[in-house]
């Protein structure tokens, strides 16, 4: 049985991708500020931002698989968080994206098509 992926299931896994990206960016900038107590990560603004965003890639989640859609389409999909998070470091840090970056961005989104080809 084939199980058919709603496009809009595509962009919401899509959308929990930047959210897990944006995530560990604030969990990356969150873990340098503040102090090293159960309170202050608490009552990190940066870490409750994280936790705020994984929070709604998991909601993405549960609505893309109840709008339908192929798990094996659909995950591959998030992968697209690497490639997020490369262009937040960048934005952010400075961090640059190397030519064999670059190729290994190509080869997940060739991945990712062949998976949604498969199913």
């Amino acid at each position: 049985m084939t199980e058919t992926t709603h496009p809009l299931s595509i962009l919401m896994i899509l959308g929990a991708s930047l959210c897990g990206a944006t995530g560990s960016f604030l969990y990356k900038t969150g873990a340098s500020a503040g102090g090293n107590t159960p309170a202050a990560y608490l009552t990190n603004p940066r870490l409750l931002g994280g936790v705020a965003c994984y929070t709604a890639v998991m909601v993405l989640f549960v609505a893309a698989f109840r709008k339908g859609g192929a798990l094996t389409v659909l995950y591959p999909v998030y992968a697209t968080t690497f490639i997020f998070a490369a262009v937040i470091s960048l934005a952010a840090f400075g961090t640059p994206i190397r030519p064999v970056n670059l190729a290994g961005m190509t080869l997940l989104l060739f991945g990712i098509y062949l998976m949604g080809k498969t199913s």
